[in-house]
C-alpha cells in the first residue's frame, strides 16, 4: 500500500476509547494551532459580515452588500498563487524563518497595512476605495491561510488532524469573536474607524506566534530551506508542480476523484450563502449592534467552540465520515431557523436559539471537513493541494452569495433562508453515496 494511502480519510482509524480520543488535545502540535487559528480568523469578518454591518448602517443598499461578498472569491482562487508560496523564497526571511513562517509573516504585515487603511475609509463617500482595501486584506489573509494550512498538515500525522482542526477552529472563533462582537462593541461606543484600528493591533498575535513556533519537518519535494532562488524561479518551476499536484490527486483517487472534487465544492454552499446576509438581516429586523454582539458573544461563541471540539473528538473516535454527514444535515437544517426568525421578528430569545444552532452545526462540520481535506492532501504537495481543496470548497458559495442581496430584495429574507437550506441537500446526498462503501468495508 502506498504511504499516502494510510493518510487517506477513507482509511478506518483504530478504535479509541473516548478518553484516549480526548487526550489528543494535550499534544503540543495541537495546542500550537490555537494561536495560528486566531491569526487566520481575525481578518475574515472584517471583509465579510462585520463589514456588511458597517455598510448597512452607513446606508449602503443590500444588493451592493451582497456583491461585496465577491471579495471572498479571493480566498477561493488562492490556488493560483499557492505554488509561489510553495516554491518562491522570500529574501532574508526564508533563510531565517523557513518557508512557511516567512510567508506567514509577510502576509501578516500586509494585513496590518490593509486593516489600517480600511479604518481610515468612509463607505458612505467612497465605496470603491473600501472595496479595494477589502480585496487587499482578503489577498493577504488568503496568503496567510496557504502557509498556515501547509504548516498544519506538515507538522503532524492525519490522526491528529481532527483535533488540530478543532483547536484551530477554537483560535479562529476567538478571533471572529474579536472581529465580530468585539468590533461591534467598539463601533457602538467609539467608531468604526477605531474598531478597525483595534483589529489591526490584534494582528500582533499572529506575528508573535509566527516568530516563536518551530519549523515543520521538511520533505523530499519541498525541502527546507527552499531549493529555488528568486532568480531561478520560472513559470515552469512554479506551475509545473501545480500540475503534478493535480495529477497526483487523480492518480491516488482514480474514478472517484471528480466526485470528491464536486463534493468539496458543494459541502459548504448552504453555510456560506446564508452567512452573507446574516448581519444585514439582524439590522433590518431591528436588533441593535449591541444585541447582535451580546448574542454572538454568549451563545454563538460557546456553541461554535462546543461544535468544533465535538467534531474533533468524533473524528478521533469514528473517523471523518459520520461527523461529516451529521455536520451537513445540521448546517442545512439550522438555516431554516433563520426563516422562522424572519417571521417572528426581533425576539432576542429566538435569536439566541438560532445563532446557537447555526454555530454548533458550523463548528462540528468545519472540524470534520478540515480533517477530511487534510487526509486527502499529499505531503509532497501540501500547500498547493490543500489550497486547491480549500479554494474549491468556497468558490461556488462565494459566487452564488454575490446575488444574495438581489434575492433578498426581490423575495425577502424568509424565502432566501429556505433556499439556502435546500442548497445543502445535494452535499448530503453525495456524502451518503460516498460514505456507504467505507462503512460497509469497516463492517458497520
Amino acid at each position: 500500500m502506498p504511504a499516502e494511502a494510510s493518510r487517506s480519510p477513507e482509511a478506518s482509524p483504530d478504535r479509541r476509547s473516548w478518553s484516549e480520543a480526548a487526550a489528543v488535545y494535550r499534544r503540543p502540535q495541537v495546542i500550537s494551532l490555537l494561536f495560528l487559528g486566531f491569526s487566520a480568523g481575525l481578518p475574515y469578518l472584517l471583509v465579510f459580515s462585520t463589514l456588511a454591518t458597517w455598510l448597512r448602517e452607513d446606508g449602503v443598499d443590500v444588493a451592493t452588500i451582497g456583491f461585496f461578498s465577491w471579495v471572498g472569491i479571493t480566498f477561493s482562487i488562492k490556488v493560483l498563487w499557492a505554488p509561489l508560496v510553495d516554491r518562491l523564497p522570500l529574501p532574508f526571511l526564508s533563510s531565517r524563518l523557513g518557508k512557511r513562517r516567512a510567508w506567514m509573516l509577510i502576509a501578516q504585515l500586509g494585513l496590518v497595512l490593509g486593516i489600517l487603511a480600511m479604518a481610515l475609509s468612509d463607505p458612505a463617500r467612497n465605496i470603491e476605495t473600501v472595496a479595494v482595501f477589502a480585496v487587499f486584506i482578503a489577498f493577504a489573509s488568503a496568503t496567510q491561510d496557504i502557509a498556515i494550512d501547509a504548516y498544519r498538515i506538515e507538522v503532524a500525522e492525519v490522526d491528529l488532524q481532527g483535533a488540530m482542526a478543532s483547536t484551530y477552529i477554537l483560535g479562529y472563533r476567538l478571533a471572529t469573536l474579536c472581529a465580530g462582537a468585539g468590533a461591534l462593541y467598539a463601533a457602538e461606543f467609539l467608531s468604526w474607524s477605531w474598531a478597525y484600528a483595534l483589529m489591526a493591533a490584534l494582528v500582533a498575535v499572529g506575528v508573535v506566534t509566527t516568530l516563536v513556533i518551530s519549523r515543520p519537518p521538511g520533505n523530499a519535494n519541498n525541502p527546507d530551506p527552499q531549493s529555488h532562488s528568486i532568480t531561478g524561479i520560472t513559470f515552469a518551476t512554479v506551475y509545473r508542480p501545480m500540475l503534478d499536484a493535480v495529477a497526483d490527486f487523480f492518480v491516488r483517487y482514480g474514478r472517484q476523484a471528480l466526485l470528491i472534487l464536486v463534493f468539496i465544492a458543494v459541502y459548504r454552499i448552504a453555510d456560506i450563502v446564508m452567512g452573507v446576509m446574516a448581519n444585514p438581516f439582524y439590522i433590518d429586523l431591528g436588533f441593535s449592534k449591541t444585541d447582535i454582539a451580546n448574542v454572538t458573544k454568549v451563545f454563538g461563541f460557546a456553541m461554535s467552540i462546543a461544535g468544533a471540539f465535538l467534531g474533533g473528538v468524533m473524528v478521533a473516535r469514528y473517523g471523518v465520515w459520520r461527523p461529516l454527514l451529521l455536520g451537513g444535515i445540521l448546517t442545512a437544517g439550522s438555516n431554516l431557523l433563520f426563516a422562522v426568525l424572519s417571521g417572528i421578528g426581533p425576539d432576542l430569545a429566538f435569536l439566541a436559539v438560532t445563532v446557537s444552532a447555526d454555530n454548533l452545526s458550523a463548528g462540528l462540520a468545519s472540524s470534520a471537513f478540515i480533517a477530511y481535506l487534510s487526509g486527502l492532501t499529499s505531503r509532497d504537495f501540501t500547500a498547493t493541494q490543500y489550497a486547491l481543496f480549500s479554494s474549491l470548497m468556497t468558490l461556488p458559495g462565494k459566487f452564488i452569495g454575490g446575488y444574495s442581496g438581489t434575492l433578498v430584495a426581490a423575495q425577502g429574507y424568509g424565502d432566501f433562508f429556505v433556499y439556502t437550506a435546500i442548497a445543502g441537500v445535494p452535499a448530503i446526498l453525495m456524502l451518503v453515496f460516498l460514505i456507504r462503501p467505507h462503512l460497509r468495508d469497516a463492517g458497520r
